[in-house]
């Protein structure tokens, strides 16, 4: 399987300006959060990359892309439909092979030398078939993530077939429908926000959104269950952790993590001491 191409999609209109917001990387260089979500997806081996953006957004994207920007191709959701409308516009780009696919408010930090995009897309070669990186998560974030329902890969610790995704389940229902079994209890297999997909799924965006007329949304997860009932389709629980940077605190949060796995981690560290003791030492007695 060739992975050449990567579609970021962020169009989001209520989340347009979160990848335009400038961090600390761990190599301690200020970079726009789309730029070092770029570099992840670089990282996979991917040539290309298409961002799916709303319209005016190009070339505050492209200025926040840096370098990268060469490499980047445009394309413009006029009409919001939902997400999965959104990725659907790159189907010229992808050119109907497997392309890697990332989202933009999310930013990941690896346990591993490879980053986490890499550690999915080689998977996806090595097994030849669509593969989405997901995480073990707490009940309580369900209302934020796609989640899968699905059996351990025989022999594998971190692999597993997927049967079933349902769209940001409630505690009930994935009680019901997503068990995996081997995870620990109230936790479920939820997307990680990076994917290898298949022109399988381009396919049946289009036939989604032939479907659905006017201004209906598209969604990712209702296509993504096609998938698995069509060919093989597999989940990979990636060795890192992800930063959804949309929700409160969220891009504090990832700016602490990006800090404190950098290069500037004992003075950063040292600098949280020294505020914790400040807070203690005006804290009321």
């Amino acid at each position: 399987m060739k992975i050449r191409r990567a579609v970021i999609t962020a169009a989001g209109r209520s989340q347009r300006a979160l990848p335009l917001q400038t961090l600390v990387d761990r190599d301690g260089i200020e970079k726009t959060a789309l730029r070092v979500i770029v570099e992840e997806a670089l990282s996979a081996g991917v040539e290309e990359i298409c961002l799916v953006v709303a319209p005016g957004d190009r070339q505050a994207y492209a200025e926040a892309s840096g370098e990268y920007a060469s490499r980047l191709c445009f394309v413009e959701q006029e009409t919001p439909r939902g997400y999965g409308h959104a990725l659907g516009l790159a189907r010229e780009f992808t050119r109907n092979e497997a392309f890697l696919h990332l989202i933009s408010d999310h930013l990941y930090l690896s346990s591993l030398p490879m980053r986490c995009a890499q550690q999915v897309a080689e998977r996806a070669r090595s097994e030849a078939c669509a593969v989405s990186a997901v995480q073990a998560t707490r009940e309580t974030m369900l209302p934020y993530y796609g989640t899968i329902g699905g059996r351990r890969v025989a022999g594998t610790k971190d692999l597993y077939e997927i049967d079933r995704v349902l769209e940001k389940p409630t505690p009930s229902e994935a009680e019901q429908k997503l068990i995996v079994p081997g995870l620990r209890a109230g936790h479920y297999l939820c997307f990680f926000g990076i994917h290898v997909l298949t022109p399988t799924v381009m396919e049946s965006l289009a036939e989604e959104a032939d479907r659905l007329a006017g201004d209906q949304s598209i969604q990712l997860s209702p296509v993504l269950a096609v998938l698995a009932g069509r060919e093989r389709y597999l989940a990979l629980e990636v060795q890192g952790t992800r930063y959804n940077i949309g929700v409160k605190y969220g891009l504090l949060t990832a700016q602490l993590a990006l800090a404190l796995a950098g290069a500037d981690r004992d003075n950063v560290l040292a600098q949280l001491v020294e505020l914790l003791a400040l807070r203690t030492r005006q804290a009321p007695r």
